[in-house]
């Protein structure tokens, strides 16, 4: 089995995908997919996304949190200081790495991206927070998976999944 680098994340109509250090809408189906997606394998995140997660290790996966502070510690979780501390790691081991955010830590991790999950929330937000731009002809969308709003659920969402083209 190949292990991937796979970018996460959902973004209203205008590419938000924060605000405040959380998510700017409430979508149990979507987290569900998240938690499903993910489960048994690794998370990548940036210090102030697992600190807006109130330090929270989530079950069943591992963390790794990124940060230029060489005194970072979280009880649970990896500290990594680079992009290349997570890249030897990543080879080291037999994991997926999800990138889960912010927006600085998907920007650097994009181009080493060789898939993409992508939720299309229907609807646009207030935010602080937005995906960073990417070269989308790189990738090519596999599938796609529509979920209906519903009584939990006050939005229609869209997941796709894009893989990276071989060049």
């Amino acid at each position: 089995m190949s292990k991937d680098i796979i970018a996460i994340w959902a973004e209203d109509k205008n590419h938000l995908i924060g605000h405040k250090d959380s998510l700017p809408w409430r979508l149990p189906k979507e987290l569900k997919h998240f938690k499903e997606t993910t489960m048994g394998q690794v998370l990548l995140m940036g210090r102030v996304t697992f600190e807006g997660m109130n330090r929270r290790v989530l079950p069943g996966r591992q963390t790794i949190v990124l940060t230029r502070d060489k005194d970072y510690q979280a009880e649970g979780v990896i500290v990594l200081h680079s992009k290349e501390e997570v890249l030897e790691w990543f080879e080291n081991q037999d994991k997926t790495l999800f990138i889960v955010g912010g927006a600085r830590i998907y920007q650097s991790f994009l181009p080493v991206s060789n898939k993409l999950l992508k939720t299309e929330v229907d609807g646009v937000f207030e935010g602080d927070t937005y995906f960073p731009d990417y070269p989308e002809a790189d990738f090519e969308l596999v599938s796609e998976k529509i979920f209906e709003k519903d009584e939990k659920n006050a939005y229609n969402f869209t997941v796709k999944e894009l893989i990276r083209k071989v060049a």
